[in-house]
């Protein structure tokens, strides 16, 4: 920083992040994995299907991403969008 800022007081501040203790990050990813537990209570077998499907198909999209050299994010992408396909297909075919 210039002496002219330092002159006028103008310096930020040294540390301006936020820190979450442990507790604080335990209570959130509690309430995450509740919120996600609870919203998945009403869906049908097709949407449980295509959820799963699509969750399956993201994680398998990013480990081949980042295996052949691509991005892990374009694969979870592909990969979440073909899962999701094939688990709703899957589930009409079934019923």
């Amino acid at each position: 920083m210039s002496s002219f800022a330092k002159s006028r007081g103008l310096e930020r501040p040294q540390s301006s992040t936020l820190r979450i203790s442990f507790n604080g990050r335990k209570a959130c990813f509690f309430a995450l994995c509740l919120t996600a537990l609870t919203g998945c209570a009403n869906m049908t077998p097709t949407q449980q299907s295509a959820l799963s499907g699509g969750a399956i198909g993201a994680a398998g999209g990013a480990v081949m991403g980042a295996v052949v050299g691509g991005s892990p994010a374009v694969g979870a992408a592909v990969g979440g969008a073909a899962g999701a396909a094939a688990g709703a297909l899957l589930s009409q075919n079934r019923q």
